[in-house]
């Protein structure tokens, strides 16, 4: 009886001593291991005769629990050990000022493209959207751009994996043109629309990007002429810029899908780009082909469609001279404009 008294009392001290769970897991083993001392007198009471076996084995039992009560209490006087230095670690000094959420702002580009949206809705146009990856057919073909035309090496064109229903393959989008296409397709005329939206080309420098934002606009009825073209245009321009101190002039050009064919150029008269031309769209008459694929008589319905960049135009909005610095994602350039 002594000796499991004592054998008790080591056992504790050994516990109270072990300075971490490693060494509390090594001390527990000398006494409750597969050869230690408690697993010893457990395995010699076979050895007793079987009167005897029941007591002494009450008696070992008992002072194994008072071992592992020990043990126990050790482990959670490490945990909470370990905690607190933790939490004294991680502590939260209340008396530091808070810190303040920056508010954020809108993009350059997206503020311009909610401007145009808004200026042109203010003249009639409605603002459709479509699937940034199209098939062959309503990107090319339906904007009279036929398999192995030249055309199609005017766009810097992202081909991707699979196919659409003709077996051709799914491209990323060079233009928002294919909207109008599917916005003509099922709305009757009178059609007037714009499509801003994001495009994708194989270019990439100061002026292009692999990606951009474009603005299409079009204008299909039974009596729209370039002289329409030239109004709405020059109106956008003026609202755009907020200036009527520029001028608009058109120079011949050659779309597939529209003809004739205009680039339009604009010129300050005012500022630190006065006098000088610079081109912001292109534009002319929707090419009686397209007019067809959009499901509609040629002879009876005509009208105008124009392409501008949205990066462009925000870059002489605000005076940038590198449409990368739009996606670089430098917070000293981007709060400039909020």
């Amino acid at each position: 009886m002594d000796s499991l008294e004592q054998l008790v009392n080591s056992a504790q001290a050994d516990f109270l001593a072990a300075p971490d769970a490693a060494a509390l897991e090594n001390a527990k083993a000398k006494y409750l291991g597969k050869t230690g001392q408690i697993t010893a007198l457990m395995k010699g009471l076979g050895q007793l005769e079987a009167s005897e076996r029941k007591a002494q084995g009450a008696v070992i039992n008992a002072a194994k629990e008072q071992i592992e009560q020990a043990l126990n209490a050790r482990r959670d006087a490490l945990a909470n050990a370990q905690m607190l230095a933790r939490l004294n670690a991680e502590s939260i000094d209340i008396t530091l000022p808070g810190r303040g959420r920056s508010i954020g702002g809108l993009h350059p580009v997206l503020r311009s493209w909610q401007r145009i949206e808004e200026i042109f809705k203010s003249i009639g146009f409605a603002v459709a959207d479509g699937p940034e990856i199209e098939d062959d057919w309503t990107n090319f073909t339906a904007l009279n751009n036929p398999e192995n035309h030249p055309a199609r090496s005017m766009q810097d064109t992202f081909y991707i994996d699979g196919q659409d229903s003709s077996g051709k393959p799914l491209l990323l989008r060079p233009h928002t043109s294919p909207v109008q296409v599917r916005y003509a397709r099922h709305n009757k005329p009178p059609i007037k629309v714009i499509a801003p939206g994001r495009t994708y080309r194989v270019d990439s420098d100061a002026t292009h990007s692999p990606m951009f934002h474009q603005v299409e606009g079009l204008w299909i009825a039974d009596n729209i002429s370039f002289a329409d073209l030239k109004g709405v245009y020059l109106n956008f321009v003026r609202a755009f810029f907020e200036t009527d101190d520029l001028q608009v002039r058109f120079r011949p050009s050659y779309f597939p899908f529209t003809e004739p064919s205009a680039e339009i150029d604009i010129a300050f008269g005012s500022g630190p780009l006065k006098g000088r031309w610079l081109e912001v769209s292109g534009a002319g008459q929707v090419h009686p082909t397209v007019v067809r694929n959009f499901g509609l008589d040629p002879e009876q319905f005509v009208g105008f469609a124009f392409g501008s960049g949205i990066e462009r135009l925000t870059m002489l909005r605000y005076g940038i001279n590198d449409l990368r610095l739009f996606y670089e994602g430098d917070l000293r350039f981007l709060k400039q404009f909020n």
